[in-house]
C-alpha cells in the first residue's frame, strides 16, 4: 500500500479508508497545513495523521496524571531523541500545591484551580475547556475517574477545536452509559445477565452509520422509583444488583438479597450518584470479573489487547488485578475478544476502552457486564504483556494515526515497526498468517493498588503527610506513587497513592515477586495503608489456587480478616526503644553543641 498525503488519499491518487476528509470532525485547530514545523510535524505527516499534539492538558491529578507525563514523555525519547517534544500543564487545586504533589513537579507548568470537590475542577467539564481554551493547548487528557466519562467534555472541547484523547462522545452515550450499552450489547447477539432491559434490542444508526440507542428504549430499561424497582427485582429472582448508570468506582451500586431492603438501597444508590438513571440486574454467583482491553482508531479499525482479571473487590473496587487472563479456557476468552471488538465498531468507538464481563467457570460462560469509554488504572498490567504504551497509542490516534502505523502495535502483529504495510486485524485474509503473527501476550503480571486506608477500621480512606517512602524496583517488578517523602495525601484526595506490578513467566512467579516487593516496601507518614492486608491476600490459598470469585474478598472482611499486626507486647517494647534513642539522640546533640562552645559539659 502506498503512504497516504496529508489529505488521506494514497500517493497514485487513490482514495482510501484512511481519507481525512471522513475524519473531519477529530481534526483539531493544530491541524497539518497550519501546524509549525517540527519533529512531531513531521513524524504526524509521515504516519498519515492530520492533527500536530505538542501541548496536553491534563484534567487529573494523582497517579493517574503521574503516569501519563511518564508514558509519554518515554515514548517521546524513544522516538524524537528527547522526552520533551510534548508540553503537559496540569490543574492544580490549593491541597495538590500543599502536599507538594508529585505530578504537580513532573509537569511543564500548573493552572492554579479552585479546591474542594472534583465539581470545583476535574469533574468540571466547563471548567475545564476554558483552562484549556486559556492555556492554548491542542489537546485534553482526562484519564480515568472525574470528566473522563463525561460525553459533554469532548463535545464541548470540539466547538474550540481542541481535541479529546478518548472517544467521541456519541460512543460515549452509546457504549460508556451501563444502559445503553447493555441494549447494545443485547443487539449485537452479545450474552447478558437478566435485568430491567431484558430483552430491549432497539437501536437506530446515527448520521455517520453508528449504532445507538433511541431514547425511548433507553427509558423503558430504567427503573424511576424504587417499587417500580421492586416489581422488576422480583421478576428478575434475587439477589440483585441495583445500579446507578453514572456510578463507578463502588458508588452507586447495592446488592440486595431480598425485597424487604429493598427500599432502603434503591434510595442509597439514587442519594450517591444524584440525577443518575438506575437499573436493576441480576446478581451473578461464583463469578469472576473478566475484561478485554479495546484499542480502536478513527478509521473503523479495533483491536483486542487481550484480557485482565480483575475479581479481587471489595465493594465492586477493583484491589488486586492481573494479565493476562488464565482462568477461561483460550478459546471461550478469544468469543469474549471478538464481541468486545463487534461492540466497539458497531458504535464508532475510538482510543483506549475496556469491555468488562461476568465469567462462570463452572459453566464456561460469560456475560456482558458494561464498556468504560477510557483508560482503566490496571491498563499497565496490558502493557506489561503486550510490549504496547496504551497512553502513547492514544496520542497518536489522537492525532489521526491509523493503527496500522504505530509502532507498538506493528510488533506486536510481528511486522517492520517502522513499516506502513496494511494488518490484516480481522485475520480475514488467508494469506495474513504467512505475513503477521496472532498477537500473544508474554508472562503474566500481578498488580496491587496501594490506598491509604485503615483495613482495620473497614478501609475507612485517611489522609496526612508521609515522612517516608522507600520502594526498591528490579527487572521483575516496578511501581509508581503521586506522592513522595516530601507530601502526603489530602482531604480530597483519591485514596490510591500507588501502583505496584510484578512480572513473572507465570503466575504464581509474579505472586512470589510481588509478596517479596510489598514486604520490602517501607511507607510511614500520618495514615494506615493496605500493604500488610494484600500481603495476607496474596498467601492465601484461593488466591494462590487461583479459585477466588468476585465475592471472595467481601466474605473475608465478613468474617473479620484484619492485616497483620505486631504482638502488643513487642509494639509496647519498640515503643520504649525508640522513645529512648530519640532521647539519647537530643542528649548527644545537646553535648555537642556545649563542647563546640568550648564549655566543659
Amino acid at each position: 500500500m502506498a503512504a497516504p498525503t496529508t489529505n488521506g488519499s494514497t500517493s497514485n491518487g487513490h482514495t482510501d479508508i484512511y481519507d481525512h476528509a471522513k475524519v473531519a470532525h477529530f481534526i483539531g485547530a493544530n491541524s497539518l497545513d497550519v501546524a509549525p514545523s517540527g519533529r512531531v510535524t513531521d513524524f504526524v505527516r509521515a504516519q498519515g495523521g492530520h492533527t500536530v499534539i505538542t501541548k496536553v492538558l491534563i484534567a487529573n491529578n494523582g497517579i493517574a496524571a503521574v503516569k501519563e507525563i511518564r508514558s509519554i514523555r518515554k515514548w517521546s525519547y524513544e522516538t524524537f531523541g528527547s522526552d520533551r517534544q510534548i508540553e503537559f500543564t496540569v490543574m492544580a487545586t490549593p491541597e495538590d500545591l500543599r502536599i507538594n504533589a508529585e505530578y504537580i513537579r513532573m509537569a511543564d507548568r500548573y493552572v492554579e484551580v479552585p479546591g474542594g470537590t472534583n465539581n470545583n475542577n476535574y469533574a468540571n467539564v466547563d471548567f475545564i475547556v476554558d483552562v484549556a481554551e486559556r492555556a492554548g493547548v491542542h489537546a485534553v487528557w482526562a484519564g480515568w475517574g472525574h470528566a473522563s466519562e463525561n460525553p459533554r467534555l469532548p463535545e464541548t472541547l470540539a466547538k474550540s477545536k481542541i481535541i479529546f484523547i478518548g472517544p467521541p462522545g456519541s460512543a460515549m452515550r452509546s457504549l460508556g452509559d451501563k444502559i445503553s450499552s447493555t441494549i447494545v450489547a443485547q443487539h449485537a447477539k452479545v450474552p447478558c445477565m437478566p435485568w430491567s432491559g431484558t430483552g430491549i434490542s432497539d437501536t437506530v444508526l446515527s448520521p455517520q452509520g453508528f449504532v445507538t440507542v433511541p431514547d425511548e428504549a433507553y427509558a423503558n430499561a430504567c427503573v424511576n422509583t424504587w417499587e417500580e424497582g421492586l416489581v422488576k427485582a422480583e421478576q428478575i429472582g434475587f439477589p440483585v444488583m441495583i445500579k446507578a448508570s453514572e456510578g463507578g468506582g463502588g458508588k452507586g451500586i447495592r446488592k440486595v438479597e431480598d425485597g424487604e431492603k429493598f427500599r432502603t438501597h434503591f434510595q442509597a444508590v439514587a442519594g450517591e450518584v444524584p440525577g443518575s438513571p438506575i437499573f436493576i440486574m441480576k446478581l451473578a454467583g461464583s463469578a469472576r470479573h473478566l475484561e478485554v482491553q479495546l484499542i480502536a482508531d478513527q478509521y473503523g479499525n479495533a483491536i483486542s489487547l487481550f484480557g485482565r482479571d480483575c475479581s479481587v473487590q471489595r465493594r465492586h473496587q477493583k484491589i488486586i488485578e492481573e494479565a493476562p487472563v488464565t482462568i477461561a479456557r483460550p478459546e471461550k476468552f478469544e468469543e469474549m475478544e471478538k464481541a468486545a471488538v463487534r461492540l466497539a465498531k458497531l458504535v464508532g468507538y475510538v482510543s483506549a476502552g475496556t469491555v468488562e464481563y461476568l465469567y462462570s467457570h463452572s459453566d464456561d460462560s460469560f456475560y456482558f457486564l458494561e464498556l468504560n469509554p477510557r483508560l482503566q488504572v490496571e491498563h499497565p498490567t496490558t502493557e506489561m504483556v503486550s510490549g504496547c504504551n496504551i497512553p502513547a497509542i492514544q496520542l497518536q490516534i489522537a492525532m489521526g494515526v491509523p493503527l496500522h502505523r504505530i509502532r507498538d502495535i506493528r510488533t506486536l502483529y510481528g511486522m517492520d515497526p517502522h513499516g506502513v504495510t496494511e494488518i490484516d486485524f480481522d485475520g480475514t485474509n488467508p494469506d495474513s498468517v504467512n505475513k503477521q503473527r496472532k498477537p500473544t501476550p508474554k508472562g503474566h503480571v500481578v498488580a496491587c493498588r496501594i490506598t491509604g486506608e485503615n483495613p482495620d477500621a473497614g478501609f475507612k480512606p485517611s489522609s496526612g503527610n508521609l515522612t517516608e517512602l522507600n520502594f526498591r524496583s528490579n527487572s521483575n517488578v516496578w511501581g509508581y506513587f503521586s506522592v513522595s517523602s516530601a507530601g502526603g495525601l489530602h482531604e480530597y484526595a483519591d485514596s490510591q497513592f500507588g501502583h505496584i506490578f510484578a512480572y513473572g513467566m507465570e503466575r504464581g512467579e509474579a505472586r512470589k515477586s510481588m509478596v517479596v516487593a510489598l514486604k520490602e516496601l517501607s511507607i510511614r507518614g500520618e495514615f494506615r495503608t493496605t500493604v500488610e492486608y494484600l500481603i495476607k491476600l496474596l498467601e492465601k490459598p484461593e488466591f494462590e489456587n487461583n479459585t477466588l470469585t468476585t465475592q471472595w474478598l467481601d466474605s473475608l472482611i465478613a468474617e473479620g480478616m484484619t492485616s497483620e499486626r505486631p504482638d502488643s507486647t513487642v509494639a509496647v517494647v519498640s515503643g520504649a526503644v525508640v522513645k529512648a534513642h530519640l532521647a539519647f539522640e537530643a542528649s548527644l546533640a545537646k553535648y555537642k553543641s556545649v563542647l563546640e562552645k568550648g564549655q566543659v559539659p
